[in-house]
């Protein structure tokens, strides 16, 4: 699929599932491209945002969340309008974002190290966890009641306990290092790190941290998919 108008690189990308729509932040561009997947093409860009990095869609309110690593500013828009309905201000460097559809909640990695927690009904920051150092890829494990945090300049992996909202436990490595992108499969208690130096996928148990097995894969890895139906590891990079 073609993005005609944008230059420069392209960072995270989140679906509406029901309506067959991509958003792409197009970070080099200032833009979140909305890319309709039944015909391939861009209906839409957003503009005027600063190095956007993560974006997600919120189902129940039909609203996109994105965050701009530039400002640290995060914007609330309506999916159909497109129009901003809400900021959020964090300090700098506001980049990946998941959406827990359940608690309705969005968190956001921030910062010199930091996850913010936002409700996606008030729109309003709820929480903070402190991490010691800016985080890139991360994952909810709803069965845990955790998240897990790829922090890289730490060459560790953070387990953070999101009924208290504090880092619980951390799982440091010498090598492998570079750990950017993490995906998990609850159902096994299994992580799949990303890891650029060496370029190595590595399997770890979530619930003690240990290697499982690890592979030869893409370098740069810049994200991670599972596919639970067809127990499948998608990687993207190179």
């Amino acid at each position: 699929i073609v993005l005609p108008n944008v230059s420069g690189r392209i960072d995270h990308m989140e679906i509406n599932i029901k309506e067959k729509i991509v958003y792409v932040a197009a970070l080099g561009n200032n833009t979140l491209e909305v890319v309709d997947l039944t015909n391939g093409k861009v209906i839409h860009s957003i503009h005027g945002l600063d190095e956007p990095q993560g974006v997600g869609y919120i189902p129940q309110t039909n609203e996109i969340f994105v965050a701009n690593g530039g400002s640290g500013d995060c914007y609330f828009y309506n999916a159909s309008t497109f129009e901003k309905t809400a900021t959020i201000h964090l300090s700098s460097d506001a980049d990946d974002v998941r959406y827990d559809s359940a608690s309705q909640k969005v968190y956001v990695g921030y910062g010199e190290g930091g996850i913010a927690v936002i409700d996606a009904n008030t729109h309003k920051q709820t929480g903070d966890v402190k991490l010691p150092a800016h985080p890139e890829g991360f994952q909810i494990d709803n069965k845990a009641n955790v998240l897990l945090v790829n922090i890289p300049d730490q060459n560790m992996i953070g387990v953070i306990d999101l009924i208290h909202l504090k880092l619980i436990d951390s799982w440091k490595r010498n090598s492998p290092t570079a750990n950017f992108q993490i995906a998990i499969d609850a159902r096994t208690h299994t992580a799949f790190i990303g890891y650029r130096h060496p370029a190595k996928l590595v399997v770890l148990d979530t619930k003690t941290g240990k290697e499982i097995s690890s592979y030869d894969m893409v370098s740069n890895v810049d994200d991670l998919y599972f596919d639970k139906e067809k127990k499948k590891v998608y990687k993207s990079g190179g």
